[in-house]
């Protein structure tokens, strides 16, 4: 495998110069880099589950030829080779793959390691969606980068078409205070930066802790005691109804006293992807709910 890792490295380093000079598409990445392509990528490792999901919705799919573990959606994601994941990627399969791209993920990808990658040439688009329309122009770049620049603006407004919907929809809806478990041991919630968050906000919900400086910050039980949510929110299968049951043991909450405790279909609003529409539509829908037993 070493001499494997050692030719590629020779090879991509008598390309770089013309890798360079790309003169096909271009986008700019999240950290304000601007990637060029020769021609539209052919060959593409993602090195996230959400960058695969993007990749798929841009039209791209037949063009991943592997990505990072927990790649499972849309299914046929799940076939595809795996190069590690978030805490360690596998240098030596990724140049072995040949990519004319890949896909890093900034707040799961180490920067020193795809530096690496850079260095031999291999373009490297990195994401970080931070709203709504973040997740559109991925979709957009994702699709000019790959040769389906229509398909991808078409898909892009698609979507920027439904949140404004909802937006509009909700707008003057009675406000719910909410309050978002994503984890139980440590107890952890989202900020309003989160994008979980936004879209509790454009179903006309509140977060009881969108003001707190961290992006996942951890917190008490008595904090959410003393935020007294009108509704508390988690996500998963049924089976993992236990967060939310486990609120029982307060009756005064608002939220059970009412009986808004809610579980939300998994992925659908933990992904920034096209998906996210679906998951603020059900939000949305469990707000309302909300609504009507207060």
């Amino acid at each position: 495998m070493r001499h494997l890792w050692l030719a590629a490295l020779c090879v991509l380093s008598l390309l770089a110069p013309s890798l360079a000079q790309a003169e096909g598409p271009c986008a700019r990445d999240a950290l304000n880099q601007k990637v060029c392509l020769a021609e539209p990528a052919q060959r593409i490792v993602s090195l996230s589950p959400g960058a695969t999901e993007l990749l798929f919705s841009a039209g791209a799919g037949e063009k991943v030829v592997a990505a990072s573990a927990w790649s499972d959606y849309p299914p046929e994601a799940e076939n595809l080779s795996q190069v590690g994941d978030s805490n360690r990627l596998d240098l030596e399969a990724i140049v072995s793959m040949a990519p004319d791209l890949v896909v890093a993920w900034v707040d799961g990808n180490s920067r020193s390691q795809l530096a690496r990658l850079s260095g031999l040439g291999i373009p490297v688009l990195w994401l970080a969606p931070r709203t709504f329309d973040d997740i559109a122009m991925a979709v957009s770049d994702l699709a000019l980068l790959t040769g389906s620049p229509d398909l991808g603006n078409d898909r892009a407004e698609a979507f920027r078409a439904e949140m404004a919907g909802l937006k509009a929809r909700y707008a003057d809806a009675r406000p719910v205070r909410v309050f978002y478990q994503i984890w139980d041991q440590p107890l952890m919630t989202v900020n309003r930066e989160e994008l979980i968050s936004k879209a509790i906000t454009l179903c006309g919900g509140v977060n009881v802790f969108g003001e707190l400086p961290r992006l996942v910050p951890r917190i008490s039980r008595e904090a959410v005691l003393e935020a007294n949510p009108e509704a508390i929110i988690t996500a998963g299968s049924s089976d993992d109804r236990q967060w939310l049951e486990a609120w029982r043991e307060f009756p005064g909450l608002a939220a059970v006293a009412s009986g808004n405790l809610f579980l939300e279909p998994p992925d659908l609003l933990a992904r920034p992807t096209l998906r996210m529409a679906d998951g603020a539509r059900h939000l949305c829908q469990t707000l309302e709910q909300a609504r009507a037993n207060l």
